[in-house]
């Protein structure tokens, strides 16, 4: 199970190929399950995660609460910055295959002048050299939600080897700085109101 602490919504969206049919003609029959292999990281700490698939095999969402970066007043020197890297393995038909194009990242960040955040993502298939990653800054003064959403070319969509069991391996990151110890300042992937969702949409391609 994965949790989140203050705001995170992250919908990752799977599309095809461009040779490939359309979301609607391409579902795998049968039950998609989505197994977590390992969770490791300061921002999803043992028993703070949780993965659920969707009825109708087209996404996946995995739930944090305990994913906050802390700096200045109040805080250790160690917890400015925070990370979770998820092992995941999808089971699912053969004679089909999935790439990650699409991702929104949510969070909360309260941030004085002078304070600034980062969120970073990336991610990759077991053995695949390709990996696709991106980083957002988010700078002060801000005490707000936050969202980014990164988008993919879908010629360099990377999909899993056809034929073969690849686990999919999700890193995320949040960071942050202030130039005042007098100063509170925190960037979190989750909710003020409670754990949220991220959400992998899948897409699939017929190998």
């Amino acid at each position: 199970m994965l949790s989140v602490m203050a705001a995170t919504s992250l919908a990752l969206s799977l599309l095809v190929a461009p040779e490939a049919p359309s979301t609607a003609d391409v579902v795998p029959p049968g039950k998609i399950t989505v197994d977590v292999v390992t969770v490791n990281g300061s921002g999803c700490p043992a028993g703070t995660a949780a993965v659920a698939v969707a009825d109708d095999n087209t996404a996946f969402t995995v739930t944090y609460s305990d994913y906050t970066a802390q700096a200045g007043a109040g805080s250790t020197p160690t917890q400015f910055r925070k990370n979770c890297q998820l092992n995941l393995r999808v089971h699912y038909p053969q004679g089909f295959t999935y790439g990650i194009a699409k991702a929104d990242y949510r969070g909360f960040a309260s941030l004085p002048r002078g304070a600034k955040g980062m969120q970073r993502a990336s991610y990759y298939f077991s053995g695949s050299s390709s990996t696709g990653s991106s980083t957002h800054n988010i700078p002060g003064p801000k005490v707000d939600n936050w969202q980014f959403t990164d988008s993919t070319d879908v010629a360099e969509i990377v999909f899993a080897p056809c034929g073969m069991v690849r686990n999919l391996n999700v890193n995320t990151e949040v960071r942050v700085t202030t130039n005042s110890s007098n100063q509170s300042a925190f960037v979190s992937m989750d909710s003020t109101d409670g754990s949220v969702n991220t959400r992998y949409q899948f897409a699939w391609k017929r190998c």
